[in-house]
This record gives structure tokens, sequence and C-alpha cells, in this order.
């Protein structure tokens, strides 16, 4: 089993979904079972689909990437949280609390 380093808890509309961990391995993404069990739960994206399985990957899911701000964004967050910009699970984790859309990753369940 793969040590966990840090890890973010996702949300979809304000509901807990569950959690993406950076490992020494690379990265996780595991749905929460309650979250499984409501009734009509959301995707967090088609490439996650609902599932009980964990989602492996070496490098940082394709769909968290795309939450992570861009060109001078991305330099304002770099500079003012003090995170290298190479460090992507550091910024998903800095700075997409408050994302456009359905989802959301924080720091704190």
């Amino acid at each position: 089993m793969a040590a966990v380093y840090r890890q973010g808890f996702v949300f979809v509309q304000n509901i807990f979904a569950g959690v993406v961990s950076e490992t020494d391995s690379g990265y996780k993404f595991e749905y929460d079972k309650d979250y499984l069990s409501v009734e009509n739960p959301l995707a967090v994206s088609l490439t996650l689909p609902l599932q009980k399985e964990t989602f492996e990957s070496n490098t940082l899911f394709p769909f968290f990437d795309g939450l992570i701000p861009e060109g001078w964004l991305l330099n304002v967050v770099s500079k003012n949280w003090k995170i290298d910009r190479r460090d992507r699970f550091g910024i998903l984790l800095a700075a997409c609390r408050d994302s456009i859309g359905d989802v959301s990753i924080r720091t704190e369940r």
C-alpha cells in the first residue's frame, strides 16, 4: 500500500464526495462509500465515473489538474502562497477551494 503524503477532500455541489491523495507512487482518488450510497450521486467527472474501486495514476489526474489556475493567476497563487509552480498538487489544495463549477477541493472535510 502506498504511503499518503497529502490529501484533498473533494466536494461536488458542496457535498463530500471523496478524497484525492498524493502517494509515494503517484496519485489516487477514491469516492466516499456514503456518497456512493446517496440517491443519484454525481460523478466528479466523466473520466472519474462513480465506482467503489480506487483510481490510481502516476501523474495528477487530468480533471484535477484542469482545476488549477493558469497564466497570470497561477503566478499570483504561486507567489502569494509561496508554492512552487511545479507543485501541482500543492496548488490544487491551495487554490481550488472555491473553483468555478460543481467541484471544489478542500484541506478539511
